[in-house]
């Protein structure tokens, strides 16, 4: 008689406790997957989240990544480091880790990727073929993850998916724009703050439509190319005012609108390992560039698009600046 646990596939996420590694990994519970989950304080981790299968150990030591991907079908890589801090040093080696416990278990590589690859220069339409000039430390660093996975793809072993989105929203873990620097979180909106200009359009990406689109394509793995890239159109505001006017419509009033305050960012750099982090991707709201999804399209058949008002709503309460959805 056979097992009925053979048949359930196994997922290892990497960054669980995050944004997009953690609504990925809801997701594949639902769907049926079991997942299994790397944590520096898994305990902890398990009493706020049991659905997962939690193991104890961190993504910067190989040997721990490799005993967590024992069986996985599927690696979800949305892991950073504690805090950001030194980033540059240490995302490579992560995901050196991840590629050779991914080729030494046979198990497919998803990243969560970013437009950091590209440069002005390839702006305002964006394809996954679009050439990567970045203009950004973060940029070519996120330059050299990719071609490492292409590489790991391109032996032949290590079939990889990547997704790449605009700015995420939503989600109760998300770190992101609006949660952290347009709204803020816990209060009723009465002001925002706008990163952008007037007229420039901006692409926003909901949190969970992502990890709803990740999901679908790890169930079409075996349909895809060995190493499969892809955009999200998401949410595009041609003009910078449709996700204020969202808010507006959903909070049921008008909101005073404040500019960021960009010249406070090259004064505090020096001192503020964010500020560094914000002066460093600025690029990005003073042009437009929008990714287009034909790609996508054509093997998911739609991308997955949550209504603007509803994700708002959404996120506004996950946040607590509203009291029901």
């Amino acid at each position: 008689m056979s097992n009925p646990t053979e048949n359930i596939k196994t997922a290892l996420i990497l960054g669980a406790t995050g944004g997009i590694g953690g609504t990925v990994a809801e997701g594949l519970v639902l769907r049926g997957w079991h997942v299994r989950a790397l944590g520096r304080n898994a305990a902890e981790a398990a009493r706020r989240q049991p659905n997962f299968e939690w193991v104890q150990g961190d993504a910067m030591n190989s040997e721990d990544v490799l005993k967590a991907a024992e069986g996985a079908d599927v690696i979800v890589h949305a892991v950073n480091p504690p805090g950001y801090r030194n980033w540059g040093q240490l995302v490579l080696p992560m995901l050196d880790n991840t590629i050779a416990a991914a080729k030494a278990v046979g198990a497919r590589i998803v990243l969560p990727g970013t437009v950091y690859n590209f440069g002005p220069d390839v702006f305002p339409n964006l394809t996954e073929e679009s050439a990567q000039r970045p203009k950004t430390r973060k940029g070519a660093i996120r330059v050299q993850m990719e071609r490492r996975l292409r590489a790991a793809a391109e032996q032949g072993d290590t079939p990889v998916i990547i997704v790449r989105a605009g700015d995420f929203f939503g989600g109760t873990r998300a770190n992101s724009w609006f949660s952290q620097a347009m709204v803020t979180p816990g209060k009723p909106i009465g002001t925002m703050t706008y990163p952008g200009k007037r007229g420039v359009g901006h692409q926003w990406a909901y949190l969970p439509d992502v990890a709803e689109t990740m999901i679908q394509l790890i169930e079409k793995g075996d349909e895809l190319p060995a190493f499969a890239v892809y955009h999200m159109r998401g949410h595009w505001d041609g003009d910078g005012r449709q996700m204020i006017d969202a808010v507006q419509r959903v909070v049921g009033h008008e909101v005073k609108v404040k500019s960021f305050p960009w010249w406070v960012v090259p004064l505090a750099s020096p001192f503020v390992t964010l500020m560094r982090e914000l002066r460093e991707m600025s690029y990005l709201w003073d042009e437009p560039l929008q990714m287009r999804n034909d790609k996508l399209v054509a093997v998911l058949g739609e991308e997955p698009h949550t209504p603007i008002d509803e994700a708002v709503r959404t996120s506004l309460v996950s946040m607590g600046c509203l009291t029901t959805a």
